[in-house]
């Protein structure tokens, strides 16, 4: 046997790594979830049911956000009506839309004090207009109750139809969003 294997075996058979970890930037590091804030946040997204982007996309970044006392809302359940291969949420057949999840966003909004609220939802090509009259209806509830806070939509395609576009855009929102998805050819 040489040396090597010889000290090899006397360590218990792992080798020695000469490689030197490198440490990452302090803007790199994912906060672990925990503090007042998260506990706040965790709190009241249970205790009146709604959904968060952060859950359900199991985004990593939900202490950093949730220790914040913020959260991206997301209307009309936790199931999407499309399987799309780079998101995490559920998807299927989902449940029949709650009317009074607005006023429920609202108060959420309201708890946490946000001056600044961003609200998404699931697709949810089962409703004729997408879910765009549940969007308008959040941002009144949240407007209603909070008139000083900014109101920040992040919606579906709703399959195109302009009329659902139309509905959200003059209902009472600061700002309209909308992600795009592309593949290659």
């Amino acid at each position: 046997m040489d040396a090597a294997r010889g000290a090899r075996a006397r360590r218990g058979g792992a080798p020695v790594s000469t490689v030197v970890a490198r440490r990452h930037p302090p803007w790199l590091k994912v906060r672990a979830p925990g503090g007042p804030g998260f506990a706040e946040t965790m709190a009241t997204v249970r205790e009146l049911g709604l959904h968060t982007v952060c859950q359900e996309a199991r985004c990593p970044n939900i202490g950093e956000c949730w220790g914040h006392r913020t959260a991206t809302f997301m209307l009309l359940g936790d199931t999407c009506t499309r399987n799309c291969g780079f998101c995490a949420v559920t998807h299927g057949r989902p449940l029949a839309v709650d009317p009074a999840e607005p006023l429920r966003v609202a108060s959420a909004v309201a708890r946490l004090g946000l001056r600044h609220v961003v609200v998404t939802s699931v697709n949810r090509d089962d409703l004729a207009d997408g879910g765009a009259a549940h969007f308008a209806a959040t941002a009144g509830a949240i407007k209603r109750l909070l008139p000083g806070c900014r109101v920040e939509v992040l919606v579906p395609d709703f399959q195109g139809n302009l009329a659902s576009v139309a509905e959200v855009v003059a209902s009472p929102i600061d700002v309209f969003n909308h992600n795009l998805e592309t593949v290659p050819r």
